[in-house]
């Protein structure tokens, strides 16, 4: 299968599982930085840590860079043997939905979002992968010391918006083909 007809089908699950909550997806939106965000990972890292007491929590994604734009979006991830073991008491006890649609193809992996598809302030994504892991602490961590990376990741990521409001999956392959470029020259 193509990208082009992987990312209509991810499009389309994804429509599904708006639909039967009764949303749409947000638009894409970029802002400034906010120094507020890694006390918001802090305090649902300490919240979780009652619900799932075995995880470690990673900041990842751009609102754990200093100074980063970014959509102002929580994402944090945790390495465990098996993500599903976690999914009641993360969707039951946490208040997160696990969007069957944004996980049908997913393997090894799940990803969660708060409060709902529609509207989210947190992503959790729970993997299983100790490289999937690495991957992405290791490119936070690239952005946090190369200022210059930094700054055209943040450009790229306006111009995308400004073009995918309405299109999270293509923005988020385009993005990927930053990500993969940029850890290629590391």
């Amino acid at each position: 299968m193509d990208a082009d007809s992987d990312r209509a089908r991810l499009k389309a699950a994804g429509q599904l599982d708006l639909a039967s909550s009764g949303g749409r997806d947000a638009r894409i939106e970029i802002v400034d930085y906010d120094a507020s965000w890694p006390d918001r990972f802090l305090a649902e890292r300490e919240r979780l840590t009652a619900f799932v007491p075995r995880l470690s929590w990673h900041h990842i994604g751009s609102t754990a860079v200093p100074g980063l734009a970014a959509k102002p979006i929580i994402d944090m991830m945790a390495l465990t043997d098996n993500p599903d073991e976690h999914l009641p008491a993360l969707v039951e006890q946490a208040g997160y939905e696990c969007p069957d649609a944004y996980n049908a193809s997913l393997t090894g992996r799940r990803w969660l979002c708060r409060p709902s598809a529609a509207y989210r302030t947190h992503h959790l994504h729970l993997v299983a992968d100790q490289d999937e892991l690495d991957r992405h602490v290791h490119f936070r961590d690239a952005l946090r010391s190369d200022r210059e990376l930094a700054t055209a990741y943040a450009a790229l990521k306006r111009s995308l918006a400004e073009r995918m409001a309405d299109d999270r999956e293509g923005y988020t392959a385009a993005k990927t083909a930053f990500i993969t470029e940029a850890r290629a020259h590391r």
